[in-house]
C-alpha cells in the first residue's frame, strides 16, 4: 500500500502548520484568485459565497467517477456547497450557487473521512473544496490523528490560487482539475471569472509540478498524480483544442484526459442559444481526435 504523503506532514506537526497558514487567508480572503478580501472569520461572504463554515451537501461512496478511482469500494465523495465559479450551465447549481447543505466543523469531516474509509472506498473525493481548503486541511489532520490513510483527490473547476495551492503540496495526492475553457473571454461569459485559462494554466502545472502524471497500483487504482477532466461544449465553445495543445505542450503527452460527453443545458445556459442544446457525437469524435492528434494517449472517452 502506498502511504498518503499527508501522513508524514502530520507526523512532524507541518499538516497543523498549513491549516494555520492556510487560515490566515481567510481573515483578508485571498484563498482563491478572486481575491475578495472580505473577512471569512468573521462570517463576511464574497463571490463564492461561502463564510467561515464548511457547508456540504452529502457523502458517499461514488461509483460514478472514473474507473481508477472508484474500483470496487467507491470514491469516497465529499460534496461541498457553494463554489469559485459561477458557471451558467451548472449541473450541481443547487449546490454550487445556492448553498444547499448543512454545516460542518473540521473534527465532523474527519468523521466522515474514516466513515468513507471504514465503508472500503479507495480515496477521500473533494468535490469543488477550493474555498473550504483552511478547513479541509484541519480535517484532514484530525482524521490523520485517527488512522486516515488513503489518498486525497482535490476535485476542482481549475479556478486555483498558487499561493494556496502551494500549501496543499504534500496533502493533496491526485489532483483532478475541471479544464473547462481554452478562452478567457468565453469562460468570463460563462463563469464570471476573470483569466480562467491564463489563472488554470499556472494552477495545472503547479499541480503537476507536485504529483506528476497519474500513478496506479493494485487493480488500477490510482494512488497519485494528476488526472484532468474536459466536458465538450456544443459549437466547441470550450475551445477544445486549445485546451488539448495545452496539456501535451506544457503539462505531459502522457497526462490522463478524461474527455467527458455528458453536457445537457442546465441551470441558466437554455438562455444562450450557443449553448442551449447537448453535443453531437460528432463534436465529441473531433474533440478526442484533437487530443489524439496532439499526442495524448492516455484519454478515457465515453
Amino acid at each position: 500500500m502506498h502511504q498518503p504523503s499527508y501522513k508524514k506532514l502530520h507526523e512532524t506537526g507541518e499538516l497543523k502548520n498549513r491549516a494555520r497558514a492556510l487560515k490566515e487567508r481567510l481573515e483578508c480572503c485571498v484563498v482563491c484568485p478572486h481575491h475578495c478580501k472580505v473577512n471569512r472569520l468573521k462570517n463576511e461572504r464574497g463571490f463564492c459565497r461561502a463564510g467561515g463554515a464548511m457547508v456540504i451537501d452529502s457523502y458517499g461512496a461514488h461509483f460514478g467517477e472514473e474507473e481508477t478511482l472508484v474500483g470496487l469500494g467507491g470514491s469516497g465523495t465529499i460534496f461541498f456547497s457553494y463554489c469559485t465559479l459561477q458557471c451558467v450551465f451548472c449541473q450541481n447549481c443547487e449546490i454550487s450557487h445556492l448553498g444547499e447543505g448543512y454545516e460542518v466543523s473540521p473534527e465532523k469531516l474527519a468523521a466522515i473521512m474514516l466513515s468513507l474509509q471504514k465503508l472500503g472506498c479507495h480515496n477521500i473525493n473533494l468535490v469543488s473544496p477550493t474555498h473550504y481548503a483552511p478547513q479541509i486541511v484541519e480535517a484532514i489532520d484530525h482524521a490523520s490523528e485517527s488512522g486516515l490513510e488513503i489518498p486525497i483527490v482535490y476535485n476542482t473547476g481549475g479556478y486555483e490560487e498558487l499561493d494556496t495551492l502551494r500549501l496543499l503540496e504534500g496533502v493533496v495526492d491526485i489532483y483532478m482539475p475541471d479544464i473547462k475553457f481554452g478562452d478567457n473571454d468565453r469562460a468570463k461569459k460563462y463563469t464570471k471569472s476573470a483569466r480562467y485559462f491564463d489563472v488554470v494554466k499556472e494552477a495545472v502545472r503547479e499541480m503537476y509540478r507536485q504529483v506528476g502524471d497519474l500513478k496506479t497500483g493494485d487493480n488500477n487504482i490510482a494512488y497519485r498524480g494528476l488526472l484532468v477532466r474536459h466536458l465538450v461544449m456544443p459549437n466547441n465553445l470550450a475551445n477544445t483544442e486549445r485546451i488539448m495543445e495545452f496539456i501535451a505542450s506544457e503539462i505531459s503527452k502522457n497526462t490522463t484526459v478524461n474527455i467527458m460527453a455528458q453536457y445537457f443545458p442546465a441551470h441558466k445556459a437554455l438562455s444562450f442559444e450557443e449553448m442551449s442544446r447537448r453535443i453531437t457525437s460528432q463534436e465529441y469524435r473531433n474533440a478526442v481526435k484533437s487530443a489524439k492528434t496532439m499526442g495524448l494517449e492516455r484519454l478515457i472517452t465515453s
